[in-house]
């Protein structure tokens, strides 16, 4: 019997390739290819039970999510979700194929050379996956607006109302078109909007009513004493990053949502260049969201301290003190001729380290929220 057996598996929709890999062999060999179903990983694990000590599984992040990260844990076996992206890669192969892919992963498990993936539990999947939709019908909302701009646009009509307003809207139930086919399609057009905008009430409803009566509600409450942080993005901020009191330094955050720069330095030559974008692309785009509004003085609106009533004094000095740094950081970079879009991203940076420093406050002391 085997001390340790690594197992790579190369897993798509129906099928998955086993690979494995002994700590007292060289080289890693195919094993099977078996049906992606519960039944059949079941099988395979009580297979190879009997043949080691212990058993570590691995496979690429991907479409497939984590229900099989999590059967394997619940089998009670150690098993990682890969990063993709950090994979090695041996340039003088040129030959793909599943199988040589399930060998390599054993291979790289065994070797140390994996970089796992934050997995997230039930509930941070969840409230992730919610948002993520409440994204796209906030998006599709934007098409369909888009779409009823255009042919008002075609038709020479003009509201006097601010885009979007009540009032606009009330205009625009009102207008009537000539021809017939003209107005079903208007008529199409702003059901098709209505619609949007109900699905996005119904999943933000749904958010809230998840995060109030889930372990995730205080530190979504903390968050958004931040300038620019309202409920959907704090929520996001803490689907998408996890519990930010995994990352043991705020650079490890930062370079989480790709926002640290890029480098490319040989001996004495040092250069520096755009920012990696490596990360949680729609973490980035959050923090970079919010980070707009640090361009503006500090101030405490009435958004802002009505979001602050319920935080200890503790955070709410962090985000004053956030407030004057990032600032001061925005018009320093302005001043030097630096474009907005540089100087919004370098400020997302330094935003990142101050919710760092908040999950840090959270993980010590839950006594910041009343």
């Amino acid at each position: 019997m085997h001390s340790i057996t690594y197992v790579g598996l190369d897993v798509h929709k129906k099928r998955i390739w086993v690979a494995i890999a002994y700590d007292d062999r060289e080289g890693a060999k195919a094993f099977a290819e078996i049906p992606n179903d519960p039944f059949s990983v079941k099988k395979l694990v009580k297979k190879l039970e009997k043949t080691s000590r212990e058993l570590l599984f691995c496979y690429e992040a991907g479409p497939c999510g984590y229900e099989l990260y999590r059967q394997i844990k619940n089998l009670g076996h150690f098993c990682i979700v890969a990063a993709p992206s950090l994979i090695p890669q041996r340039p003088g192969n040129k030959v793909k194929t599943d199988r040589r892919d399930a060998v390599s992963l054993a291979h790289w498990l065994r070797a140390g050379e994996l970089t796992p993936v934050w997995v997230p539990d039930e509930e941070h999947e969840a409230l992730r996956e919610l948002l993520r939709a409440r994204e796209m019908a906030k998006r599709d909302l934007q098409k369909q607006r888009q779409r009823i701009g255009k042919m008002l646009l075609r038709h020479g009509l003009h509201c006097s109302h601010r885009n979007w307003s009540a009032g606009h809207i009330a205009w625009l139930r009102g207008l009537k078109l000539e021809h017939s086919s003209q107005q079903m399609v208007l008529s199409e057009l702003i059901h098709a909007m209505d619609e949007c905008q109900e699905r996005l009430n119904r999943l933000e409803k749904e958010a809230k009513h998840l995060c109030k009566n889930s372990s995730l509600g205080p530190i979504i409450q903390v968050l958004q004493a931040l300038r620019g942080i309202a409920f959907v993005t704090a929520a996001g901020i803490v689907a998408e990053a996890g519990d930010l009191a995994r990352f043991k330094t705020a650079a490890q955050l930062m370079s989480y949502g790709g926002v640290t720069p890029s480098e490319h330095s040989s001996g004495e030559r040092k250069r520096r260049g755009h920012m990696t974008k490596a990360g949680n692309s729609h973490l980035r785009f959050l923090v970079i969201e919010a980070a707009w509004h640090y361009r503006h003085r500090p101030a405490v609106g009435k958004d802002l301290r009505a979001r602050q009533q319920h935080v200890s004094e503790e955070v709410k000095q962090l985000s004053w003190n956030a407030q004057q740094r990032l600032h001061l950081k925005y018009r320093r970079m302005t001043a030097q001729a630096k474009p907005p879009g540089v100087a919004v991203t370098a400020v997302a940076r330094e935003l990142l380290g101050f919710i760092w420093a908040l999950g840090q406050m959270m993980s010590e002391n839950t006594d910041h929220v009343a």
